[in-house]
């Protein structure tokens, strides 16, 4: 079978994903290894290691493919730039040198920084390109347990492309229509970003968290003078009030007279306007993706829906697609954003340029559990060799301490098994806590995350136990949807709005994680942990010991399961007072 290793680089969130034939082998985020938060570099380490982990050297691959076409995007960047000149000029100087540098002529920097992993290439035939939106539509299709679908990516931009429709059966795929740059819902999401005070590209989902805090006062506003939605659910944006295309800022000073305050610089407080302004921006962005969708499906009659790029990370919009949608199955590739074109651009060169069946249907991204794992000796050598002391424990015993342990309100680091791709903790490298605590969210967040207060707090549940707690018809084992929580016991989980971002967990998917949720529930009757990421705020989630044993002593994390290993904060050697979260850049 062929084997692709695809490539997604340059921009934000670079990684790289391996397949054999239609089997996704590997994938990772480069930010995992460098630790340097949405690294844009080339994901040399995230190379290495899928090599390595599928035993292949660059010789031993059909293809290598890139995840968008460059030239494509410096004609947009071309065109935009003369259409608003003279305005733009100092973003124009400052962008032009890069694309030389190092953008534009991308064969050749992809071919020198590949060479040295050794084995003959023929950099001619076999090195290849993706469209950025056909990325993002494969890597949402073929890997869903679906043989027909309806597959909606909406992000900031690709080339061109800000919102692309595309119809999906077996092994085929076709992009239907396109909406195109300046006019994105993904920039008019992130605006409202820059505008509360957020960090563009890392920040929207604290937009998104913030919103059930406010009233969407704004929102008339906001389709009066912003976004003129078409009953079809295309749209235009009001170019004049955002500066995304020729400035270095995202909004303008006429969007801020328009609602009467100047953008909230970080780390100043965040008030009600913030946070109506959040819920207004959140209103608007689910009614025109309800009216997308629901043209869409009246047109192609599809009864399944694939969502790709970085605005199907908006797990609140999921969830009203799934409540008010008809849809039979809703699925979300769980690396959405840029990263998970790595894997899409692989799998569109396997299906539709070698043209390789697809096989039977089913979830391929293996409940996203495809980066680096460590085997226990491993796990003990490197622990060693950084001080920590610790027991080693039978499966069994080991599961039993971590529950124990959550018992006594403490937080546990649990890392376990191959990491995860994607921006989410799905019980590899999570962070646990008890949450029937009224006090845990805000515990965790100010003692272990260093974060904002108010940023809530995701529930891993057993899958069978799911519909009893939340109201949630379907499987969510990639925490992409939101649901209502039907029980008043878990408040550390339960938002503002009574809302949770819910993640299922089977144990054919990860038995060990399943074990320790039912190990709680056996002592309290509750089925659900809190699971939020092992890191800190600004910190990309942990990938090796090293970096969940530096995470766990330089935090409030009380006690740490790694491997068959359990450390408890007591035993371990006095150490100089270290703050971690001081390491990293806030996001």
């Amino acid at each position: 079978m062929p084997k692709i290793l695809g490539i997604s680089a340059f921009y934000h969130d670079s990684a790289a994903a391996l397949l054999d034939g239609s089997e996704i082998v590997a994938a990772a985020q480069e930010e995992r290894f460098t630790r340097k938060r949405h690294d844009a570099a080339f994901p040399r380490h995230a190379v290495e290691y899928c090599l390595a982990q599928g035993g292949v050297k660059l010789s031993d691959l059909e293809a290598v493919v890139f995840y968008d076409k460059p030239f494509l995007k410096f004609e947009r960047l071309i065109e935009t730039y003369l259409a608003f000149a003279p305005r733009g000029l100092r973003s124009f100087r400052l962008a032009l040198p890069v694309w030389a540098r190092e953008k534009l002529f991308q064969r050749e920097v992809l071919r020198k920084e590949l060479q040295p992993l050794g084995g003959d290439f023929d950099w001619s035939r076999r090195l290849l390109f993706t469209e950025h939106h056909l990325s993002h539509a494969a890597a949402a299709f073929y890997p869903s347990p679906f043989e027909r679908a309806l597959i909606l990516t909406m992000d900031g931009v690709g080339e061109w492309a800000t919102t692309s429709a595309a119809l999906g059966e077996g092994q085929r795929l076709e992009i239907l229509r396109e909406i195109h740059f300046p006019h994105s819902l993904g920039l008019f999401y992130s605006a409202f970003t820059y505008y509360t005070g957020f960090r563009v590209n890392s920040g929207e989902y604290k937009l998104m968290g913030l919103a059930p805090y406010g009233e969407p006062k704004y929102a008339g506003t906001i389709r009066e003078r912003l976004i003129d939605v078409k009953p079809d659910g295309s749209f235009r944006l009001d170019m004049d009030y955002f500066q995304y295309c020729t400035g270095l800022t995202m909004t303008n000073r006429r969007f801020a007279d328009l609602f009467g305050a100047p953008p909230r610089r970080p780390e100043e407080p965040l008030t009600q306007f913030h946070k109506d302004m959040a819920a207004s921006a959140q209103a608007v962005l689910e009614d025109v993706v309800l009216r997308l969708v629901g043209a869409l499906q009246k047109e192609t009659g599809a009864r399944n829906l694939c969502l790709g790029g970085g605005v199907a990370l908006n797990c609140v919009a999921n969830g009203r697609l799934l409540r008010e949608g008809a849809w039979d199955g809703l699925w979300i590739q769980p690396a959405a954003g840029d990263a998970g074109c790595a894997v899409g651009a692989a799998l569109a060169v396997h299906h539709l340029y070698l043209r390789q069946p697809r096989g039977a249907p089913s979830d391929r991204m293996r409940g996203g559990y495809l980066g680096p794992a460590f085997s226990q000796v491993e796990v003990e050598g490197r622990l060693r060799a950084a001080g920590a002391r610790f027991e080693v424990l039978e499966e069994s015993a080991l599961v039993d301490a971590a529950a124990e342990s959550l018992l006594a309100q403490k937080a546990l680091g649990w890392f376990q098994g191959r990491m995860e791709f994607g921006p989410r903790a799905l019980g590899a490298r999570s962070i646990l806590a008890d949450p029937r605590s009224p006090d845990m969210q805000s515990i965790l967040n100010l003692k272990v995350k260093r974060r904002e207060s108010f940023r809530p707090f995701a529930p891993a549940v057993t899958a069978e136990d799911a519909p009893a707690w939340f109201d949630l018809p379907v499987d969510s084992p990639y925490m992409l949807l939101v649901a209502d929580v039907l029980r008043p016991e878990i408040p550390a989980v339960t938002h503002v709005d009574n809302s949770a971002r819910i993640q299922t967990v089977r144990r054919e998917d990860n038995p060990l994680f399943h074990a320790l949720l039912r190990a709680f529930q056996k002592r309290t009757g509750c089925p659900v942990l809190v699971n939020t990421s092992f890191n800190v705020r600004g910190e990309p989630i942990v990938c090796t010991p090293e970096d969940a044993y530096r995470c766990f002593m330089g935090t409030g994390i009380d006690a740490l399961a790694i491997g068959n290993c359990f450390l408890r904060k007591e035993d371990q050697p006095a150490a100089p007072a270290h703050d971690h979260a001081a390491t990293f850049t806030p996001d």
